[in-house]
């Protein structure tokens, strides 16, 4: 907080703060326990509950059988789960990256981005390690699984991690100004997906109008081809890749914005009283 200001090269600086996002990611995937395999273990036993609900919910309402003929029904259902659980939490972490008034940031080392990147690649790494550990559990245990394109499956979990970022970041810049309405919007934002990001169900055999009704959503098209890439037997009709990775970049331009803005006039009068 009170360090004297010195003179450091680009590549110093850029070095530092690789450092200190390092710090800052180790101590959110310990998740406030003292051993980070602790944090690790239970958001590999919170994928493991998802799962297990949505498959019960799929046996109460009669579907007992992947809708893809010949495909493995606890793969279809974790083709969406997993990637709908690792937007929300991507865009929950982004969301609670410290703000410009938190405490850590009073010390010099310490920006907004380096937190930002911190929540960011510490979702990114155990999400990505719970779903490795779910599925090597399930071809070990169970029955061998069979991804048809790996590469481009992996490529569609990173994108869900990607735009869930970069729509934290927007509900970030957004909250100093109205923190309590955005605690509600990214709460309704994250229960709306429950349905509108297509996990449940092939969108190739929705009717039209349903699809209309969802195809603003980039988890929705992301799950979509998803199942595409993981399937042999299923080819997405209707929707793209370029829809959600235009909509992310659009969406992170708009928040490193406000952010900036906000930095500009946040006050900390404004949290007195509150």
């Amino acid at each position: 907080m009170f360090q004297t200001r010195r003179n450091v090269s680009t590549v110093g600086s850029f070095f530092s703060n690789l450092y200190l996002i390092y710090e800052v990611t180790v101590r959110s995937v310990r998740g406030g326990h003292s051993n980070a395999l602790v944090g690790l273990v239970l958001t590999i036993l919170q994928s493991l509950v998802l799962v297990a609900v949505f498959l019960v919910m799929f046996l109460v309402v009669g579907v007992r059988s992947c809708p893809i003929p010949g495909e493995d029904f606890l793969i279809y259902i974790m083709a969406g789960v997993m990637l709908f659980r690792t937007h929300i939490q991507s865009v929950k972490a982004t969301q609670g990256a410290n703000s410009a008034l938190a405490p850590m940031l009073l010390y010099a080392p310490m920006n907004p981005i380096v937190t930002i990147c911190a929540s960011a690649i510490a979702t990114l790494y155990q999400q990505l390690l719970a779903i490795m550990i779910v599925l090597l559990i399930y071809h070990c245990a169970f029955t061998p699984v069979y991804i048809d394109k790996p590469i481009a499956a992996l490529g569609m979990f990173l994108l869900a991690w990607f735009s869930g970022c970069c729509i934290g970041i927007v509900f970030l810049a957004i909250t100093p100004w109205f923190p309590r309405t955005m605690a509600i919007v990214a709460q309704l934002y994250r229960r709306m997906n429950m349905i509108a990001s297509g996990k449940m169900f092939l969108v190739n055999a929705l009717p039209a109008s349903v699809i209309a009704s969802f195809d603003w959503n980039p988890l929705f098209h992301i799950i979509d081809q998803n199942k595409g890439f993981v399937f042999l037997d299923y080819n997405p009709h209707f929707t793209t890749i370029s829809y959600p990775l235009i909509v992310s970049l659009v969406f992170l331009v708009l928040g490193m914005m406000g952010m900036f803005f906000t930095r500009q006039h946040v006050s900390a009068s404004w949290t007195m009283g509150k």
